[in-house]
């Protein structure tokens, strides 16, 4: 997986690849990956052109093979779609389209992000007890490539809060220090005169700040440099 992540430009790219090659180990006719945000699932990437039409099918009605494995975090096999009984109309759809069989594998994560990845065949029982162990392999991989680009963007989330969090602290002891130079008081004192100031004005506490010291200096406070990462 890492050689993956290292050579493709973008995890959407890295999970089209491990569908392609999830289609070819396993003789499938069409492969997709379902993630599920604020309630609202969508196919990020499909294989074999019959996935999309299969899952907007279950998403229309809300039921299905792939919602109840993303859902209940449980692997969903449907044998055979002539003989299955369950999710309304859409065992009847697949089997329309050609899709005797399917299996829908639950992508663990560990994030508020549910995913699923989903199987489609068009001979009955064409995924076997083997089968079923070996594509779980490649759900494992597609969970461990999306949580680790969920937690790359809580990382840049964090730091971008964290910078914001330094510059303002920065101009706040800029402008105490220049409010203790002019009226002669304690740090205290400043901050409380700062303050006051800011619930007169209904401005920001920082805005007060940036406000004073620009009419101090002429021009605004400069800016702080951005955080970089140690080498």
């Amino acid at each position: 997986m890492i050689d993956w992540l290292t050579e493709t430009a973008s995890v959407r790219d890295f999970l089209q690849h491990l569908v392609d090659d999830a289609v070819d180990d396993s003789g499938a006719d069409g492969c997709g990956v379902t993630l599920q945000r604020s309630g609202r699932p969508l196919t990020v990437v499909s294989t074999g052109g019959v996935a999309d039409k299969l899952d907007e099918k279950q998403y229309g009605q809300d039921d299905g093979p792939c919602l109840e494995a993303l859902r209940t975090g449980l692997l969903v096999h449907v044998p055979d779609t002539l003989s299955e009984s369950r999710w309304g109309s859409y065992p009847s759809f697949a089997a329309d389209l050609g899709i005797r069989s399917s299996l829908s594998l639950p992508v663990p994560m560990g994030t508020n992000t549910a995913g699923a990845l989903n199987f489609y065949a068009a001979q009955p029982d064409a995924f076997t007890e083997s089968d079923r162990v070996a594509l779980g392999a490649f759900a494992a991989q597609a969970g461990g490539a999306i949580a680790l680009a969920q937690r790359l963007a809580d990382t840049e989330d964090f730091t971008r809060d964290l910078q914001n969090a330094l510059a303002s602290r920065r101009v706040i002891d800029q402008a105490i220090g220049s409010v203790m130079a002019q009226h002669k008081c304690t740090e205290e004192e400043a901050f409380d005169l700062l303050r006051r100031l800011s619930q007169e004005t209904n401005l920001k506490l920082r805005d007060v700040c940036t406000r004073l010291l620009t009419d101090l200096a002429g021009r605004p406070p400069a800016p702080r440099p951005p955080l970089r990462p140690r080498p």
